[in-house]
């Protein structure tokens, strides 16, 4: 089912003020966004009802743009959107205020890179993105990846560059959001380090001797940031497997993401 967003859309937007408890999402775009991402569906009914009004929400408030000529659906929009609300699905949504600008594209993009050498020598070079969040600035995804969201491999580059957004709040990202209290800000900087050198130590091992890699992507070794991130992606599309290979971080993202 492929729907232009001229029309649902721009419903939407102009009836958010009285969508209080049924947000104007249609049924069936709502219940197939559903059965595309499972991981959403497993959450139980408030969760859904207050999902589904925080997405509708969301779309009342972000311009989506597509690059390359590709042409923004109304299933696709609604799935980043579900997807982005749900790590701030206690939080509020006004943690997303600080940028409007969401832009797909096709395939991974191309980035420009700079770096310095120890000798002073700039090497310039291309990196492949499947998305990236700037700081006050918009959102860009790869609409192939966002499709590719992995239960099995606790992937999904929505949540993991919405979370960066959330990273961003207290300036760069360096893999701790604002916290609400001072003992959890405390309680986060010791589990998150230990969980990240623990994490990077399990992988050199695995690529020294060999053996299983520990179940989260390597990107995961890149910096705190990076580490944060991918743990939420992990976190939020299989709890399961996630509890069972990190139990500290499951009852660290629960304090911080739904509360006590």
């Amino acid at each position: 089912m492929r729907s232009s967003l001229a029309g649902w859309w721009h419903r939407l937007t102009t009836r958010l003020g009285a969508a209080t408890k049924s947000p104007a999402i249609p049924q069936a775009l709502w219940d197939a966004t559903l059965t595309h991402y499972p991981f959403l569906a497993e959450r139980g009914a408030a969760d859904l009802q207050q999902l589904r009004l925080l997405s509708a929400q969301f779309l009342g408030s972000k311009q989506f743009s597509g690059a390359h000529g590709l042409q923004i659906t109304d299933e696709m929009a609604l799935a980043i959107a579900a997807q982005a609300c749900l790590p701030v699905l206690k939080l509020g949504l006004h943690w997303y205020d600080d940028f409007s600008g969401i832009v797909v594209h096709p395939e991974a993009m191309l980035a420009p890179r700079e770096v310095h050498d120890d000798a002073g020598v700039v090497h310039r070079y291309q990196e492949e993105l499947s998305g990236e969040a700037m700081s006050g600035g918009p959102v860009t995804l790869s609409w192939r990846d966002v499709q590719e969201a992995s239960i099995e491999d606790g992937y999904n580059v929505v949540i993991h560059e919405f979370v960066h957004k959330l990273d961003m709040r207290s300036g760069q990202a360096d893999g701790c959001p604002p916290m609400p209290s001072r003992a959890l800000a405390r309680r986060w900087q010791t589990d998150m380090q230990a969980a990240y050198r623990d994490f990077k130590e399990a992988l050199s091992m695995a690529n020294r001797f060999g053996g299983p890699r520990p179940w989260l992507d390597p990107y995961a070794a890149t910096d705190p940031a990076e580490f944060f991130a991918v743990s939420c992606e992990a976190y939020f599309v299989n709890r399961t497997r996630f509890g069972q290979e990190w139990p500290t971080l499951l009852a660290l993202f629960d304090a911080y993401f739904v509360g006590p």
